[in-house]
């Protein structure tokens, strides 16, 4: 008889974790009658094909039965017990079934197709269950092993989770009724707004009018080459949008921390010099409208995230959570090429960037909201002569042909005063503090040029309004007059200013 110490040594030895002795996931039976039914009705493979794949069987005989019935489905060939037998044959796999025989017990296990739909879907939750549990194995064998940052394992996981809910969701068709009703209801809501913006208004209002604003599921590429303002541009739109709008954006800034950037949209918000904020000589004319506009930025709804060499994983993890924890509307990247793909390896760089750009895309799409990705453009642009030349083209997207393809909008930035280029052939543009937003692509409307003013010692892109209060230029009173501000902040400042 066993005592009380040998059932104690006895329980020691036993694993704690019993998973792996349970059965995998699986319904042989209703596997069969799903076969079964496919091979007497010609319409049933219709109701299971975006559904279930061979792999989603969990017998190896019945995968090669579904491939079977797939092939012949596909090329509009009848599916019965005759035609499967004679597919299977060809395919090499008839005696590893179990030969004909197999078949005509499949054919005869039921006499209707009406169930087929049930029975597919407990087919299909059987597969993703295994699915589910491989995952959890692999995703726990790599918590366990220390060479693995735990970091990059959590959203490993969570990508995962995600991509097994998308391959294993069956799409579901619409109406075109209701379709129609929501086309114009849109069309009414444009109507109703002042500008027919249906989007996320950039705050430059020429662009808006192309444009009608920033469209949700879009991926808008915005493209230049160095020192034409790429990030310039996008911080001016950032603030359009978190601070006049009070619409939640997320900047995510390869290039720049977050201190530079920061210090870059004050300079712009406050129409103060750059140069003067990093060197801190600030004079009175500063310091009133540093006061006067500060405000718009602290109480913009404005995160932004630095992380260096960030990967589309964590791109879509962080992503989520801005949306699910601060409902942002839009998502900016300064820039695309500095992104990587997951650190995994490709065989060329062109590769690498094509991935990066399909994210990107399916990102909007699966959040619904606008993605914003600044881009480099390669040299072809340096060694074109004259002013035409130097307009950059699609061709000259950086690294890969599938930046353009996957884009619902490309947009470049040119400023032909760069490059000495100080009117425009026709004499009726002055370039000097202009640029030109081109748009080269656009999926929902027109292509065309639209100048702006660009004002590179404020970082800042704005509407070419010359008599608006917001662009009247600095002077020694500053933007706004003493009045304006309370008292007791001019003297605040006016002893801040004391102390240099």
């Amino acid at each position: 008889m066993e005592n009380n110490s040998q059932r104690r040594r006895s329980q020691q030895q036993q694993p704690a974790d019993f998973a792996y002795g349970h059965i995998q996931p699986q319904a042989p039976e209703v596997e069969k009658a799903v076969l079964g039914a496919l091979m007497i009705d010609k319409n049933a493979y219709v109701e299971v094909c975006d559904l279930l794949k061979p792999e989603s069987f969990y017998e190896p005989r019945n995968q090669f039965v579904y491939e079977a019935i797939m092939k012949l489905s596909m090329d509009e060939s009848p599916v019965d017990v005759l035609t499967v037998t004679d597919k299977l044959m060809k395919m090499g796999k008839l005696e590893e079934i179990g030969g004909p025989g197999y078949i005509v017990d499949l054919s005869s296990r039921v006499v209707t197709s009406a169930n087929i739909e049930y029975h597919a879907n407990v087919v299909a939750e059987k597969y993703l269950a295994r699915q589910m549990i491989h995952y959890v194995s692999v995703i726990g064998k790599k918590t366990f092993d220390e060479t693995y940052d735990i970091k990059d394992v959590v959203q490993e996981a969570e990508s995962t989770l995600f991509e097994l809910s998308q391959k294993n969701m069956k799409k579901e068709y619409s109406v075109l009724c209701p379709i129609v009703d929501k086309a114009i209801d849109m069309v009414k809501l444009a109507h109703s707004n002042q500008g027919g913006i249906t989007g996320i208004s950039s705050g430059i209002n020429a662009l808006d009018d192309v444009t009608c604003g920033w469209q949700n599921s879009d991926l808008v590429i915005i493209a230049a080459r160095p020192a034409m303002g790429k990030t310039a541009f996008a911080l001016s739109l950032a603030k359009n949008i978190a601070g006049n709008q009070k619409i939640p954006v997320a900047f995510f800034s390869l290039e720049m921390s977050d201190v530079q950037l920061t210090n870059r949209l004050i300079s712009n918000a406050c129409m103060i010099e750059g140069q003067k904020l990093l060197s801190g000589q600030l004079d009175r004319a500063d310091w009133l409208r540093l006061d006067k506009k500060l405000d718009i930025l602290k109480e913009a709804p404005l995160y932004i995230d630095d992380t260096e060499g960030l990967s589309v994983m964590e791109l879509r993890t962080k992503a989520r959570r801005l949306v699910r924890e601060h409902g942002v509307k839009l998502i900016m990247i300064d820039y695309l090429q500095l992104m990587t793909a997951n650190g995994m390896k490709y065989n060329s760089r062109q590769e690498e960037v094509s991935l990066i750009s399909r994210s990107l895309k399916g990102l909007a799409k699966e959040l619904n909201i606008p993605v914003l990705a600044l881009s480099q453009l390669n040299r072809g642009v340096e060694s074109r002569e004259g002013a035409e030349g130097k307009r950059p083209h699609l061709s000259d997207l950086r690294e890969s042909g599938a930046i353009e393809q996957d884009a619902d909008m490309v947009i470049f930035l040119h400023r032909p005063e760069y490059y000495g280029i100080l009117m425009s052939s026709d004499g009726l543009i002055d370039y000097k503090d202009k640029a030109e937003v081109i748009i080269s692509k656009h999926r929902k409307g027109a292509t065309g040029i639209i100048v702006t003013k660009f004002l590179g010692q404020y970082t800042r892109f704005e509407d070419f309004e010359e008599n608006s209060m917001e662009n009247r230029p600095p002077t020694e009173g500053g933007l706004y007059s003493e009045e304006e501000i309370d008292p007791f902040k001019l003297a605040a400042i006016d002893g801040y200013r004391g102390g240099y």
